[in-house]
């Protein structure tokens, strides 16, 4: 154990503690404050102290009597704030549907997260034959279609993705960043962006975006599938379908082409 009762700890520290024991109960479901408290390594007294304050917020509660606690109801408070602002996914889920029936292959929503990509919704066609799940996963802005949809599109978006070291996941990534901005502006004039085992051998993708109301890009929507099937020449062939997968969710979403 790395502390003994009494020790003094920094609010960051006891905040970082806090959300370990909301990650901690979210994998485990319910538990105790033993089990918390080897978990975060301190003392048991110190565990006791953060989920009561949790408790007192509402985050956690106790599962009656038996000295075990879970999420509170706060959590679904907060969870649905932030569904809220990924309204984009419900909106886009009928496009998303109908695009991976007629293409028969992977459609993901993702939405930019800081330096990264983060995929929101899934959606697997007949053809799919991989079982990953790339929901919650946050993937390289610069080895993804849906990446480079977001940078092409979005001035600060574009700055992040292109601010630190491009790093090489297969021997077709772009790391010159030279070639990822000629890349982005051809993007910014086609309306897609596709990627050929960029970021796993064996792996491509097509994406278009999906507009707010205001007419910014909110969301990438993309295809993948293996490359056998979904080949360079079969990308081009899908991107039209994918374009207007992405516009029909934009138009959900309440965006309108001006004439």
């Amino acid at each position: 154990m790395s502390e003994t009762p009494g020790t003094r700890t920094s609010p960051v520290q006891s905040v970082d503690r806090a959300i370990t024991i909301l990650e901690v109960l979210a994998e485990l479901g319910e538990t105790g404050v033993t089990e918390i408290a080897q978990r975060l390594d301190v003392h048991k007294s110190t565990a006791f102290r953060l989920v009561a304050a949790l408790e007192n917020r509402g985050l956690v509660e106790q599962v009656g009597d038996r000295g075990k606690y879970r999420l509170g109801m706060a959590v679904v408070r907060l969870a649905g704030a932030v569904a809220d602002q990924l309204d984009v996914t419900r909106r886009a889920r009928p496009a998303c549907e109908d695009l991976a029936a007629q293409t028969g292959e992977t459609v993901n929503v993702a939405l930019a997260d800081g330096d990264a990509a983060l995929n929101v919704d899934q959606v697997r066609g007949a053809s799919s034959v991989v079982t990953h799940n790339w929901i919650g996963e946050r993937t390289p802005l610069h080895a993804t279609s849906s990446g480079k949809v977001l940078m092409a599109f979005s001035a600060p978006v574009r700055a992040r993705g292109l601010a630190g070291r491009l790093r090489r996941f297969t021997d077709a990534t772009l790391t010159r960043r030279r070639d990822l901005e000629e890349a982005l502006d051809k993007i910014a004039v086609d309306g897609f962006a596709t990627t050929a085992e960029e970021l796993e051998v064996g792996l491509n993708a097509v994406a278009a975006p999906v507009r707010g109301p205001d007419g910014s890009v909110v969301a990438a929507l993309s295809v993948s599938g293996p490359a056998y099937r979904l080949s360079a020449e079969r990308l081009l062939e899908v991107a039209p379908a994918v374009v207007a997968a992405a516009e029909r969710a934009s138009a959900a979403l309440g965006w309108r082409v001006t004439p």
